[in-house]
């Protein structure tokens, strides 16, 4: 079932896997903005793909004054356990606005060495468009012991430091906000935040990399779309809280290229206190 280039499976190809008895455990990572006002648990609980379990991004983290910062592998291995899931199994992430905050649940189970685990490409929306039934009554999971393989943080986390020193030696730094947010056009959806983004950053909104449907682009127009990154030298992506950064990391892993994640993102940059410096425009 793994792909060793490609972290997508199309609806179809999940829906052929299920009915064939393929063992998957499904995971919905759903996020919602602050502004949205949505309770992505209680929307999961309202309807889901059959048998799959919510990943709380806010809850599988480290205690902190940012943002879903990404857990420790004690903290992921409880959660994963709790959730049923085990080192050995293949996941699917999906989630519920189409490829918003999907990514992000793949990234953080490579951040521990699972690397069998797909994102379902255009979410819960496109499992809906293609006629496929939804459940409203969560599955109770059997507790699993999740074993840890690997951390991966230092390869595949940055943090303020490294993002300075990439942007000083002129490497890339990927800003997956979307436009207006990025020139400072539009404010911040988190209050305390600065407008604007990092000297020496690109804009490369996750949006840019979506199709109508909201799927990822095929390869030559993801490559199109995410040509505005250098990717001749080492690449970093960052957003407005770590969540859509993965996004762009999963469109750079479809296209072979590896980056790290900023996980403070602008929630840490962009703060009023941070000192760190900031420009408007484009």
């Amino acid at each position: 079932m793994r792909n060793d280039r490609s972290a997508l499976i199309s609806a179809a190809d999940l829906d052929a896997h299920l009915q064939a008895g393929t063992p998957i455990r499904l995971v919905d990572a759903t996020f919602y903005l602050p502004n949205e006002n949505k309770d992505a648990r209680a929307l999961f609980e309202q309807e889901h793909i059959p048998g799959a379990q919510f990943f709380d991004i806010d809850a599988v983290s480290t205690p902190s004054d940012l943002p879903h910062t990404a857990p420790t592998p004690e903290i992921f291995a409880a959660a994963m356990g709790a959730m049923g899931i085990t080192a050995d199994d293949t996941v699917v992430v999906y989630d519920q606005k189409n490829m918003f905050s999907a990514p992000r649940g793949w990234w953080t189970f490579r951040l521990f060495g699972h690397e069998d685990v797909l994102v379902l490409n255009g979410g819960l929306p496109a499992w809906r468009a293609a006629g496929y039934g939804t459940a409203d009554a969560p599955t109770r999971p059997e507790p699993a012991v999740y074993e840890v393989r690997a951390d991966l943080r230092s390869e595949r986390l940055a943090d303020k430091d490294h993002v300075s020193a990439a942007l000083a030696a002129g490497h890339s730094v990927a800003d997956a906000r979307p436009g207006g947010r990025f020139t400072g056009a539009d404010k911040e959806p988190r209050a305390g935040m600065r407008s604007g983004h990092m000297p020496g950053a690109v804009s490369a909104p996750l949006s840019s990399l979506l199709d109508q449907n909201g799927q990822l682009l095929a390869p030559e127009k993801l490559a199109d779309a995410l040509a505005v990154v250098d990717t001749s030298t080492p690449v970093i992506t960052t957003c407005g809280s770590g969540v859509t950064a993965a996004g762009l990391s999963l469109g750079l892993h479809e296209l072979g290229v590896e980056s790290r994640v900023y996980d403070g993102s602008w929630s840490e940059w962009g703060r009023e206190v941070s000192g760190l410096p900031v420009v408007e425009g484009d």
